[in-house]
């Protein structure tokens, strides 16, 4: 354990070339540099030379997230930035070396978690003692509040006899609204959280409010519409939006080339499975999606699937394995490539997803689903006795109507998938609604963004990413060292 902490810390990082300004305009991008040194915490940086970030994502989504963070503080920092901590693929492809697999942290569900408890605490231990012998500047944590917020109590007890205490910040705040006695709960966090970073518009002024200082810095889903062609996003359906014909050609050739590659043919009925990216619930949920093909294909004879897999080890392997004996053609798609996942999504009718980001991707996209979830009985009755919102998917929730079909629980049965589905695949009327809610509700995220008067400086960026990692350089450290 001591050889591979001590790596960790000798490990010398490596300086990014500065890419910012493509997106922001030379002068921009140079003007924002200098503001970073107003901070305790980059002032601190700049005199030991380094700035250390210890960052830590328990899952897929967060993983992202937080590979875009990293490039964010790469770019803006005014001193090179060390990274250590968790992370999994996106984060690895930056040159993260995480102390354990991500996966090891990957488990959802409270009945679910008590076979991993021994272990998780185990982990917890380590990242701690990892944590305080990198000495970091600021520990990051990426959703899993879980693992995070007992992680971070824990670091701020063992600092509260020292002078030395790296400043705390959690990204993507708790769904706090969504459960009985959430809001209660975000006054014990201020105690060890020093800043939250809020993907929805409406969490930061409540966090705020609770005494707990937060910063909406965007919906991740923002970076995901930067990063690909219009084409392949509701954005395309926008008058205002302009798209080359050099970008047509382009969208084309590659939906031509992917349909070709795999043997799909253009207007039959590809439906998207996204069975999550958790190896428990993807054993939970594909086995069901298998037989709702299977009984779909009865009245649709030249059904197939794509499913693009998350970038974790364990899930690609049980899914190659089930792939071989699916009732319909399948097609697997690497999901660590978000074009292919998005040209996926274009060449499909429908999805069937469970539960989670995926949701939001497929709205961007602009591509009717059902969404479903299953877990374990005592689980189940536990959401149902905490749960104060009427619906489990965000897009449903920002709207408060039911537009995607939610089919949960001892409802999840392929036979009711096969009506919702069939419903989405043949109504045009359901389609549509869809599609147009979906245009609401990233013309609702981008706007919340050109709103926040708190970026002034960043008016001009697109991106959740760089916006969080300026919001981190200019975050101070509002907390007491003895509150536990």
């Amino acid at each position: 354990m001591l050889s591979l902490l001590r790596a960790i810390v000798s490990h010398t990082p490596t300086r990014r070339a500065f890419t910012l300004a493509p997106l922001l305009g030379d002068a921009f991008a140079t003007q924002l540099r200098p503001y970073s040194i107003w901070s305790k915490l980059v002032n601190g940086a700049t005199r030991e030379g380094e700035l250390r970030v210890f960052l830590v994502a328990g899952e897929v989504s967060g993983d992202t997230i937080a590979s875009r963070l990293m490039q964010g503080l790469q770019d803006l920092s005014p001193v090179p930035v060390k990274f250590a901590g968790v992370g999994g693929e996106s984060m690895r492809k930056r040159g993260f070396e995480s102390i354990f697999p991500m996966e090891e942290l990957a488990v959802m569900g409270l009945w679910e978690l008590l076979p991993h408890i021994v272990n998780i605490r185990r982990r917890i231990n380590y990242t701690v003692e990892a944590a305080i012998l990198f000495q970091p500047h600021v520990v990051v944590t990426v959703d899993s509040k879980g693992f995070s917020f007992r992680l971070l109590k824990l670091l701020r007890s063992r600092f509260v006899q020292s002078n030395y205490g790296p400043l705390h910040i959690h990204y993507v705040a708790p769904s706090f609204w969504a459960w009985k006695g959430g809001e209660e709960r975000l006054k014990d966090l201020r105690h060890y959280i020093d800043h939250i970073l809020c993907i929805l518009p409406f969490e930061a002024q409540i966090c705020n409010l609770n005494g707990l200082p937060a910063t909406y810095v965007g919906h991740p889903l923002l970076d995901d519409a930067s990063s690909i062609n219009p084409l392949l996003t509701v954005h395309h359906l926008d008058p205002s939006v302009m798209v080359s014909e050099s970008e047509k050609q382009e969208h084309q050739r590659k939906v031509e080339a992917f349909l070709k590659h795999n043997g799909l043919f253009p207007g039959s009925n590809i439906v998207t499975l996204l069975p999550g990216s958790r190896l428990q619930e993807v054993r939970r949920m594909l086995p069901i999606y298998a037989e709702t093909m299977q009984l779909l294909k009865k009245s649709l004879p030249d059904l197939s699937c794509v499913i693009p897999i998350a970038p974790n080890r364990q899930v690609q392997s049980y899914i190659d394995k089930a792939a071989q004996s699916f009732p319909v053609s399948t097609v697997l798609i690497p999901g660590a490539s978000l074009e292919a996942k998005y040209i996926a999504f274009n060449v499909s009718k429908a999805a069937l997803c469970t539960s989670g980001s995926a949701v939001m991707e497929l709205t961007l996209a602009g591509l009717p689903c059902v969404v479903s979830y299953r877990a374990h009985l005592i689980t189940e009755w536990l959401i149902h006795f905490k749960k104060k919102i009427n619906y489990i998917s965000l897009p449903n929730i920002l709207l408060n109507t039911k537009v995607i079909p939610e089919v949960l629980f001892g409802d999840c049965a392929p036979e009711n998938l096969v009506k919702a589905l069939r419903e989405v695949l043949l109504d045009k009327k359901v389609q549509e609604m869809q599609i147009d809610s979906a245009k609401k509700i990233v013309r609702m995220l981008d706007r919340s963004m050109e709103q926040q008067k708190e970026h002034a400086d960043l008016c001009h960026i697109r991106s959740p990413g760089y916006i969080a990692a300026w919001t981190i350089l200019h975050a101070e450290k509002k907390l007491p060292l003895n509150k536990t």
